[in-house]
């Protein structure tokens, strides 16, 4: 055998590791990565929301009164509107944090997004912001791709499953 082969064959042989290394890293973040960033994705929003909902509940009369003068929601008379927001706000991410009823508990938060960039945004310029856009997405990655293992979810689908067999 030439030294060329001999050479040839080592290269094969690493460039083999390596994809296998590589392999084994992408798996491994597959693995423990993707539930742990489902986790704080749930829980990262699930604070943004929460903490709002929190400021809405301190001083109800202000709340209902932002509703009329400045977060003014089509269809919704000002004191349901802050109702229904302050409601979602403080129990939908409840939701979102333990993992329960994810997808569900997403959408109304996602509509909340929704008007707050497209409605609120289109009448005052302080309201059109890139950071609603990082909710949507973070809200829709939830109602695609759900809450991930780390959720009651998935223990409450495990249960069903072993039960139905």
């Amino acid at each position: 055998m030439t030294h060329a082969a001999i050479g040839s064959r080592r290269g094969h042989r690493a460039l083999h590791d390596l994809s296998a290394t590589v392999s084994a890293v992408i798996a491994g973040l597959g693995r423990w990565g993707a539930p742990l960033l489902q986790l704080a994705i749930r829980l990262w929003i699930a604070r943004v929301f929460f903490l709002s909902g929190l400021t809405k509940i301190q001083d109800w009369d202000t709340t209902v009164l932002l509703f009329q003068e400045e977060y003014r929601v089509p269809l919704l008379s000002p004191g349901v509107a802050a109702l229904l927001g302050t409601a979602f706000e403080l129990g939908m991410p409840v939701l979102l944090a333990v993992g329960l009823a994810s997808r569900l508990a997403a959408l109304p938060l996602l509509g909340m997004a929704l008007v707050i960039q497209f409605v609120l945004g289109s009448a005052n310029p302080a309201y059109d912001s890139v950071e609603h856009v990082y909710w949507m997405f973070l809200l829709l990655a939830i109602l695609v791709h759900g809450p991930g293992p780390l959720s009651l979810d998935r223990i409450v689908q495990s249960a069903l499953t072993g039960a139905s067999r």
